[in-house]
């Protein structure tokens, strides 16, 4: 069972789906985007990544730029904005049992899928 962090505005979440789909794999989809995760759900997550919350965030996104690039925050401040604000959040995020990954290529997805 494979559940997907899943934006559908996204082209390369959608992809990713996609071919997820047509592997035959189960696939849980959750819109993170309307569903938002909670502060101890993401805290989870971040574990399952093996990533601090900083790396989660998507530093291209416009709001990052004129809201928090250059500025420092915790860990703890971060969890709170990424929650705040889930257009934030790199995706999609892909997990398999306890461990999560970014999929930002097909490469990344067949990876986990053959592990």
């Amino acid at each position: 069972m494979f559940v997907i962090y899943h934006n559908p505005r996204c082209r390369v979440s959608r992809t990713v789906l996609e071919h997820l789909k047509e592997t035959g794999k189960e696939v849980e989809i959750i819109n993170y985007m309307s569903l938002r995760l909670t502060e101890k759900e993401l805290k989870k997550l971040l574990i399952e990544l093996h990533i601090s919350p900083l790396e989660l965030v998507r530093k291209n996104e416009d709001l990052y730029k004129k809201e928090y690039k250059g500025k420092a925050f915790s860990d703890e401040e971060w969890v709170h904005i990424l929650c705040k604000n889930p257009r934030l959040i790199e995706r999609p995020i892909v997990k398999k049992g306890y461990r999560a990954y970014i999929c930002r290529s097909i490469e990344t997805v067949n990876q986990i899928i053959n592990s």
